[in-house]
């Protein structure tokens, strides 16, 4: 026999008795226990019910109205309800358990933005452990970049698609570290919007990955062409006989003070023992490789990374665009978010399948 359910607006939530606890909580994960019978659902809990007709109406207490499936989803005002509901549904149907984030009863509840804690399959809201914290926006819906939280971001698009993200914060580590000391103040040129480096030590580009080879000169020392990232990296250590202060001019005439994120950006990546090249031809800041022992030896590139300011906002079109492009050569997608002190928040984002 199917139940009836309680709706009271004002606390934005419908109470079930009956054997609500047994037959939706206790077997089923729904909703949370008020006593040893009744449940208290979210109202996305008890649309979902509604819609498999496993409850049979929900009665306003307001005004006493019975509403079914298609009275409540009409009625219900909460922003965002209509997504929120698809994703539920959605990953409800892939067996997974999943209850409002800010549930009381939720050990441990995710924290920031999330719509709903999402319990590893084949488990519930009493066992203690959640796979995930689940943010639920539309593809309309902008993302400011201090609203980040790890865990997982649904979009859902215009025509009820859903794509899931998987959000990591987490900094890039490599260990191209090869026993090879930079040169000391090689001869350098400052051209337009780039550095050329007279006969440095091969192993400047060789071991170090430092700069492009000019074609055509076949000698023991090649002359390198850098970006000016690179340069004003090499001049910072001494490397090359160039005035630091003068290439990082050089630079932000160039490209404004963007430069100097993507610089600062640069450089704690080489500390962090990853190599960072340039990503132009994958419409991003940089591609990385976390362990080159020899140019000659080089494995594909592992991340891309796009630089932005840390007040930045993502449009979720965006996000699926640079994501999608990073999984289709085989790379992970990382946002370097850098503030104006020049610390930076590391953040990847990944397509997952639940």
């Amino acid at each position: 026999m199917s139940l009836e359910g309680r709706f009271d607006a004002e606390a934005g939530l419908v109470y079930v008795g009956g054997d609500a606890r047994q037959r939706y909580h206790d077997s089923r994960g729904y909703g949370y226990p008020i006593s040893s019978n009744e449940i208290a659902l979210s109202p996305v809990e008890a649309a979902h019910l509604l819609y498999r007709g496993d409850l049979e109406a929900v009665v306003d207490d307001a005004d006493g109205t019975r509403l079914d499936f298609q009275a409540f989803v009409a009625r219900e005002p909460g922003e965002g309800f209509g997504v929120r509901f698809l994703v539920y549904a959605d990953l409800r149907s892939r067996g997974f358990y999943l209850s409002p984030a800010d549930e009381s009863w939720v050990e441990d509840p995710p924290t920031g933005e999330a719509d709903f804690a999402v319990f590893p399959r084949g488990k519930g809201p009493g066992d203690g452990e959640i796979a995930y914290a689940l943010r639920i926006i539309g593809e309309r819906t902008d993302v400011p970049a201090g609203e980040l939280a790890e865990g997982v971001l649904a979009v859902v698009d215009e025509e009820s698609e859903i794509t899931y993200f998987e959000v990591n914060r987490e900094a890039p580590t490599g260990n191209s570290n090869p026993d090879v000391s930079l040169p000391d103040r090689c001869e350098a040129d400052l051209l337009a919007d780039r550095v050329v480096v007279w006969d440095p030590p091969l192993e400047l580009y060789e071991r170090l990955f430092y700069g492009q080879p000019l074609e055509g000169r076949e000698y023991d020392r090649p002359t390198l062409q850098c970006s000016l990232l690179e340069a004003a990296s090499l001049a910072e250590r001494g490397a090359i006989d160039l005035d630091p202060a003068t290439v990082r001019e050089r630079g932000r005439e160039v490209e404004g003070e963007r430069f100097e994120r993507r610089l600062a950006v640069y450089t704690e990546l080489r500390e962090r023992d990853v190599v960072p090249k340039t990503g132009y031809k994958f419409g991003a800041d940089f591609r990385t490789y976390a362990a080159v022992e020899s140019v000659s030896e080089l494995d594909h590139s592992e991340l891309l990374v796009r630089v932005h300011p840390a007040d930045y906002v993502f449009e979720p079109r965006d996000l699926a665009l640079d994501v999608r492009l990073a999984h289709g050569v085989r790379k992970t997608m990382v946002f370097a978010l850098v503030d104006d002190d020049g610390g930076i928040e590391w953040w990847s984002l990944e397509r997952l399948t639940p």
